[in-house]
């Protein structure tokens, strides 16, 4: 059963009360609009509130706004990956240097913070695991460290806008750089997934845009889902907050508006709210016609140690772990979590998970971007909580 409700009033029911948090937002204009979406005990309600852009004559929300789902997009990326994985094509203890033979060789630092020319040898080579796990030694280093100003210098250093250069440079710019740790020993957000996305285009001799949509958004009906979009009359402004308020951060005619140079695995796609929920529901019912089962939960297992978790507690947060390119709940810390709770959240100001214990499957899509990997959604997941 589908039930799809517009913008106004919302009603006291349990759908009602998960409405009630993210229409407070816009009614404190701590966001412009939304588009949710949410599956509780099998039914679907979908939601749309405010406008587009902070402007008053700007268009309303609607079902088919378009938005910058960022990190959202990493789930989708595992979930391709193990696509890819279950037909043969590659595995994920293979080798990267098969297809990316400029990170064959890399150096790795003595120290996270070492000068970049203070390097010992690897200890062993890179696997596509150690990237979908985020423990290849690359990624966003969050201290002041030279490592962390040389990725900015070049370029490669993780933001809300898709990188303006090639995946084979992007490759070449990140592989140029030493590792922060031996490969498979740390955690380090985000770059292990862009990589990906280069060596699954290399792997297969098809841009990401193809497989995605022969492996992904086809099979799925995901039809407003894709890198970058021509529909830029779809897309909502996407701001960050400032000094003075809410700042422009893309326009519709901005970074996303055309195909882009690099389709970014780990946040390049633009979508909608019922689109992103038709592939997280579609994993949460056992996978297909994307995934097995067992791939959905392989996909969706803790796969970090305790130190490597212990590293990742600033982006996962308590009670957070990674799995296979997502998130993944491994204590409730939180009153909405649970473990095997999975999904994530996208610097843009979006967010998905599936809830296995209680059933729920959620989406919530703004154009306000998060200040910090701990802003984000906790309300709204508690509502959806307490309406299972």
């Amino acid at each position: 059963m589908t039930q799809r409700t517009g913008s106004g009033p919302t009603a006291d029911t349990s759908f009602g009360r998960v409405w009630q948090v993210p229409d407070a937002q816009v009614a404190s204009g701590r966001i412009p609009g939304y588009v949710a979406a949410v599956r509780v005990g099998g039914q679907v309600e979908v939601r749309a509130d405010g406008r587009t852009a902070v402007e008053t004559e700007s268009a309303p929300m609607g079902e088919d706004t378009l938005f910058r789902i960022a990190s959202v997009t990493k789930p989708m990326g595992g979930a391709l990956t193990l696509s890819l994985v279950q037909d043969g094509v590659l595995a994920l203890d293979d080798l990267i240097a098969r297809w990316l033979p400029e990170a064959a060789s890399p150096r790795v630092l003595v120290a996270p913070d070492a000068p970049l020319d203070r390097t010992t040898e690897v200890q062993r080579p890179i696997t596509i695991r150690h990237l979908l796990t985020l423990t290849c030694g690359w990624g966003a280093v969050l201290e002041g460290t030279p490592l962390q100003a040389a990725m900015m210098e070049r370029g490669v250093y993780p933001g809300p806008l898709t990188p303006q250069m090639s995946g084979d440079e992007f490759v070449a710019r990140v592989a140029g750089l030493p590792l922060a740790f031996q490969p498979g020993e740390g955690w380090l957000y985000d770059t292990g997934i862009d990589v990906l996305g280069v060596l699954l285009a290399r792997a297969t001799g098809k841009p990401l845009s193809d497989l995605l949509a022969e492996r992904i958004t086809g099979p799925l009906g995901m039809a407003s889902t894709s890198f970058g979009t021509p529909d830029a009359g779809r897309l909502a402004t996407a701001y960050q907050p400032g000094p003075g308020g809410l700042e422009v951060l893309d326009p519709p005619d901005g970074v996303f508006a055309d195909p882009p140079g690099f389709e970014e695995l780990s946040s390049g796609l633009v979508s909608t709210a019922p689109d992103v929920l038709r592939f997280f529901c579609a994993m949460a019912d056992g996978g297909g016609p994307v995934l097995t089962a067992d791939s959905v939960a392989l996909m969706t297992a803790d796969a970090l140690t305790d130190a490597q978790r212990r590293q990742a507690l600033p982006i996962v947060g308590p009670g957070g772990s990674w799995g296979l390119a997502t998130g993944v709940d491994v204590e409730a810390a939180e009153p909405w979590m649970a473990p095997g709770r999975w999904g994530w959240d996208g610097g843009t100001g979006t967010t998905a998970h599936v809830d296995p214990t209680r059933g729920t499957v959620g989406v919530l899509l703004t154009q306000r971007a998060m200040t910090g990997p701990l802003d984000g959604s906790g309300d709204f997941w508690a509502a959806v909580a307490a309406a299972a």
